[in-house]
Parts: structure tokens; C-alpha cells; sequence
């Protein structure tokens, strides 16, 4: 059974080479978090002591300003960020739609980054081949699949990523902000794809700064401030 559980986690983010205060002081105003000094470095303390436990059946929206730690929330529940301290544990296939096009390689062709991504999301070789017609189908992209991705456009390019991110059905659904991806026919493939991932997953975890979404998608709200969760509660909306 999918689910997400979060004790006491920090993150943080060392600056070196980091003097000033004038530094320190853009750094409070545009990341966020709590910012500490020493002679030679300012640390950034991204996440700081983070519990967080999310159920099958939760739909959970996180919600704060730019910099109250949401996005390095969803990475460490993808597992991009290891954190210093504190405990993760991760039950469940998960989709983690924050980078889509990580790890792919723009010299290779399309074909060549459904293996690679696949193969970064997890998947076996056999399960790499397996998602290959549905991309083909999905995308769109025709003979462009035999092509470098460097000669896509970049609608192109999110529409080969997304259209991999999303060949299977995960237990447990990251998102930061919903995804605008390709043209519009393909947004509405895209926005249809995704409401039924989120209606099949066990576990949503959506970051936004949008009330319509929150409300539309999410049944539980996380508001975050300077790194820390200040509230959990269930949305009645």
C-alpha cells in the first residue's frame, strides 16, 4: 500500500564563498527558508524539521509563497534530495512530474531517451520497451523518434518528456503546478491523461499557487512557511 512519511527532515543548501551580508539579505527575499552565516559560507535551511504523513486516498495540495519550501518538499519525496537529517520512507511506484525532461539526452534521439528516462524512472529494460508504442501513439511525433531531440522545437520536446513520465500508472503522483505542455490538442490529451493518473493513483502531492487547483484536485491543504509546515488540514471545497 502507497504512502509517504516524513520525520523531522531538514535540508539544507551551503552557499561558500558567501561574505556579505547584502548577500545574506537577497537571499532571505528571493529563496526563502532560513539562512545562516558563518565566516566563509551562508547555509540555506530549505526544509527544517519536516514531519509529514500522507495516507492512500489523500490528495494533498501544498500551498505557501515563493520560497516557503514546497518544490524542495516534492524533491525530496521523489528522492532527488537526500536530506542530512531526518527520516524517508517511500512506499509506492512513484511519477514524479517536476523535471520532465531530466536526464534526457538532447545529442540522442527520441527513441534513445525513452530508454534513458525510462530507465531513470525505474523501469526494467523490458518495461522500457513496453511504453514504447504508447509514446509513439501518445506523442505524435512521428519520424521525428529517429531524430536527435536537439532538432525538436521545445513544444516537441515536453511532449516526447511528458508523454514518457506519463506511460504508466504510478501509486504516487509529485506535481509542481499543473503542466502546460505542447500545443493546444495536445494540452487537452495532456490534462486528460493526468486526471486519470490522479483519479487511479493512491497519493497526490500537487504544489500550487492557484485556489481553483487546490480545490479542484486536492483534499487535504499543507501550508508552508520559511521551510517549515505551519498547518494541515482536510479542504471541504
Amino acid at each position: 500500500m502507497a504512502s509517504v512519511d516524513l520525520e523531522h527532515v531538514d535540508v539544507l543548501f551551503p552557499i561558500y564563498e558567501a561574505r556579505s551580508r547584502s548577500l545574506k539579505n537577497r537571499l532571505v527575499q528571493t529563496v526563502g527558508g532560513n539562512v545562516g552565516q558563518s565566516a566563509d559560507h551562508v547555509v540555506i535551511e530549505a526544509l527544517k524539521d519536516v514531519t509529514l504523513h500522507i495516507k492512500p486516498g489523500e490528495r494533498v495540495g501544498l500551498v505557501g509563497h515563493n520560497g516557503a519550501g514546497k518544490s524542495t518538499l516534492l524533491r525530496v519525496i521523489a528522492g532527488i534530495y537526500e536530506p542530512p537529517r531526518g527520516r524517508v520512507n517511500i512506499s509506492g511506484k512513484v511519477a514524479s512530474l517536476l523535471d520532465l525532461t531530466m536526464g534526457m539526452d538532447f545529442e540522442a534521439s527520441g527513441y534513445e531517451n525513452i530508454m534513458l528516462r525510462a530507465t531513470m524512472m525505474g523501469m526494467s529494460y523490458a518495461e522500457s520497451k513496453s511504453i514504447v508504442p504508447y509514446i509513439e501513439s501518445f506523442s505524435g511525433l512521428g519520424e521525428y523518434l529517429h531524430l536527435p531531440m536537439r532538432t525538436y522545437s521545445s513544444g516537441m520536446q515536453l511532449r516526447l518528456a511528458f508523454s514518457i513520465s506519463t506511460a504508466q500508472n504510478p501509486e504516487i503522483i509529485l506535481m509542481d503546478e499543473l503542466l502546460t505542455v505542447g500545443d493546444s490538442d495536445f494540452m487537452k490529451k495532456a490534462e486528460a491523461r493526468i486526471t486519470e493518473m490522479i483519479q487511479d493513483a493512491d497519493i497526490l502531492v500537487l504544489a500550487s499557487h492557484v485556489p481553483e487547483v487546490i480545490n479542484r484536485f486536492c483534499n487535504v491543504i499543507v501550508t508552508m512557511e520559511g521551510g517549515r509546515i505551519l498547518d494541515v488540514k482536510k479542504n471541504a471545497a
